[in-house]
């Protein structure tokens, strides 16, 4: 036991030493890369941004339409277990694996559908910017 316990004390101080030595080379790589630092090499930081952007200006219309999707979709899938297996006390293993895959299965359905209706509406409106 004793020898177990001064590896892991051992390990612990080396681990603390190897902390400040990597962030003193973090620093100084931080340093020499500051002055040829860009803004725009960064890029979208933030992919699923609510705000429309040049490149996506229908962001927020595919998560709505996504997140609109998922909820109908666990709506629906709510009522077709309540009708097909209905509330019971006892729950099997069956009706556990058949009421998930409702779930799972309704969930992407709506939520596939909510996105290409975003897709459908955006190609409408692009086609009257167009005309």
């Amino acid at each position: 036991m004793a020898p177990l316990i001064v590896g892991i004390v051992t390990l612990g101080i080396y681990k603390l030493f190897e902390l400040f030595a990597c962030r003193k080379e973090r620093m100084a790589i931080i340093e020499k890369m500051s002055d040829k630092f860009d803004p725009s090499m960064i890029g979208n930081p933030f992919p699923l941004s609510f705000k429309a952007t040049g490149n996506e200006p229908y962001g927020t219309l595919k998560v709505a339409c996504l997140l609109l999707g998922i909820g109908l979709g666990l709506l629906v899938g709510f009522f077709i277990v309540l009708n097909t297996i209905g509330i019971s006390s006892e729950s099997s293993y069956h009706f556990e694996k058949t009421e998930g895959a409702i779930y799972g299965a309704s969930v992407l359905l709506f939520g596939g559908l909510g996105l290409l209706i975003a897709f459908l509406v955006k190609m409408k409106h692009e086609k009257k910017i167009e005309k």
